[in-house]
């Protein structure tokens, strides 16, 4: 009763939960790697001077994975039912290769097939921003820092790639 009287709609707020629980769980699967890579020491030997401190990373995935969820729900609510399996499929791959990112980088310290998986993760934002935008353009909006932070992440993983094979 409580709920209907102050508008809300249990249903979408199921869906939001649902979509930003998805978004976190590329983050999480993410994290088994990126922390075990990141005790290990490996990284400070590969990292390149402009990268943030470690406390940073935490800190902004934490705020991207929140914004992927809500342009998720804005994008999966307002869509068409053909275009939820659209939407489905280019938030479902780039979230995955989010998550192989991390395997690739301090799992198995490939840091070369990690840039190629990063382009490949830029690519993705590319295509959801364009996709999203004709459905929500707050979906779209909402993967601007997103796009941002994996540009410069781009620049990192080179950097670090760079040092690690001897050439900076």
């Amino acid at each position: 009763m409580l709920c209907r009287d102050i508008g809300m709609n249990w249903n979408k707020i199921k869906v939001l939960v649902v979509c930003i629980f998805a978004s976190y769980l590329a983050g999480i699967i993410g994290s088994v790697f990126t922390a075990e890579g990141i005790r290990s020491g490996w990284y400070e030997t590969i990292k390149p001077d402009i990268a943030p401190p470690n406390y940073a990373f935490p800190v902004a995935w934490n705020i991207l994975y929140l914004l992927i969820g809500i342009s998720l729900y804005y994008a999966w609510s307002l869509a068409g039912n053909k275009e939820k399996i659209k939407v489905a499929a280019l938030y479902g791959a780039n979230l995955f290769l989010n998550a192989v990112w991390s395997y690739f980088f301090f799992g198995i310290k490939e840091l070369l097939g990690a840039l190629i998986i990063l382009t490949l993760i830029w690519a993705s934002i590319i295509a959801i921003m364009l996709f999203a935008w004709r459905i929500s353009k707050k979906a779209s909006l909402l993967m601007v820092p997103y796009f941002l932070w994996v540009s410069f992440a781009g620049i990192l993983n080179y950097l670090a790639w760079r040092i690690a094979a001897g050439y900076a």
